[in-house]
């Protein structure tokens, strides 16, 4: 099968020719696992960072977004039969889906959504299930409440901020505050729905009084936190909610003491990796998150899309994700023929 995978073992940002057109094997399928026929797939800053500081054994797939067509099942498979159209996320721990075929566990998939297209619906599932753990399982967000509290969303432009922003306004009362600094960008995340949009190049004390907000319950952190993390604890309410996904050197966790201010991780590939006993529940949130594309109530944050999947234009993916300025997410589709 083709596959694109990082070759050699230099660290740094320098290493992105190391990813590299390649033959290998197809898998079997055993278990729990699906074989998919990998028809689309997007590119997520998590394939960025473990392509940066990779120094492991090669060849090594990255890619975390999938969609694909079921071609083989392992003999524990209850939930998916050959033929079926499907979209997850994959593992970490596992090759990921830069190439034709991949494994991956029932459990941490669903079925894609019927009105998206291949491209569309690859653009959500990695994003989906950060955004959708973020808000109801760390924040402790409840659906159709918290009527009266105030999210804000720094980095809503980004692939989890753009689904964050609809989970948020579509399934919940909290009003949203999405931040980005450019024209576009501010656009990209009024449409997903905002109530409102600041720059966070600017102090966010003013930008916050500009539209009449004096501090909000919920911080959804997506980026740079440590350039924000002060200006944050002062826009908290007292016993106001911090969640973050990014990776700060340091984060000093005594300032939010006087507020009884709380702190929340995500990394949504905890349940895959450590095989938690309730994997599952990745299944049936995406599986609910497909339902609500059918029925017109999120759209796809699918931004650019870069052609076909092969090393030059994953090569492209990846610089332009290290650029911190795109929009939405980044997709390629389909192999070319052999």
């Amino acid at each position: 099968m083709k596959a694109i995978a990082i070759t050699g073992a230099a660290k740094g940002a320098s290493n992105i020719d190391l990813l590299t057109d390649i033959e290998l094997p197809r898998p079997v399928a055993h278990g729990h696992d699906l074989l998919v026929e990998v028809k689309a797939i997007s590119v997520n800053p998590v394939d960025t960072k473990v392509r940066a500081g990779f120094a492991g054994e090669t060849p090594r797939i990255l890619g975390w977004d999938a969609v694909g067509v079921v071609v083989a099942t392992g003999e524990d498979v209850t939930l998916f039969t050959p033929g079926d159209k499907i979209w997850y996320a994959g593992a970490l721990t596992r090759p990921g889906s830069n190439s034709e075929f991949q494994l991956v566990d029932e459990r941490i998939a669903a079925l894609k959504p019927k009105t998206l297209d291949n491209a569309s619906a690859a653009a959500l599932p990695l994003t989906a299930i950060t955004a959708w753990e973020m808000l109801f399982d760390r924040l402790g967000v409840q659906e159709n409440g918290n009527e009266g509290d105030v999210l804000l969303i720094v980095g809503a432009a980004g692939g989890v901020g753009s689904i964050l922003t609809q989970l948020a306004r579509r399934l919940t009362k909290l009003t949203v505050i999405g931040t980005a600094s450019r024209p576009e960008s501010q656009q990209w995340v009024k449409e997903r729905g905002a109530h409102h949009v600041i720059d966070h190049t600017k102090p966010l004390a003013e930008e916050l009084a500009r539209i009449g907000i004096k501090e909000v319950s919920h911080v959804a952190s997506l980026t740079n936190t440590e350039d924000h993390y002060q200006q944050l604890i002062a826009a908290l309410k007292p016993q106001g909610k911090l969640a973050l996904i990014d990776d700060p050197d340091t984060l000093d966790a005594r300032p939010l003491k006087v507020k009884c201010i709380s702190l929340h991780w995500e990394f949504m590939f905890t349940r895959s990796m450590f095989e938690i006993e309730d994997m599952l529940e990745q299944h049936r949130l995406l599986t609910r998150v497909a339902s609500l594309i059918d029925q017109g109530e999120l759209k796809t944050t699918l931004g650019e899309h870069f052609g076909e999947i092969n090393a030059q234009n994953l090569r492209r993916a990846h610089e332009r994700l290290e650029t911190q300025r795109a929009v939405g997410k980044i997709v390629l589709e389909g192999f070319s023929a052999r």
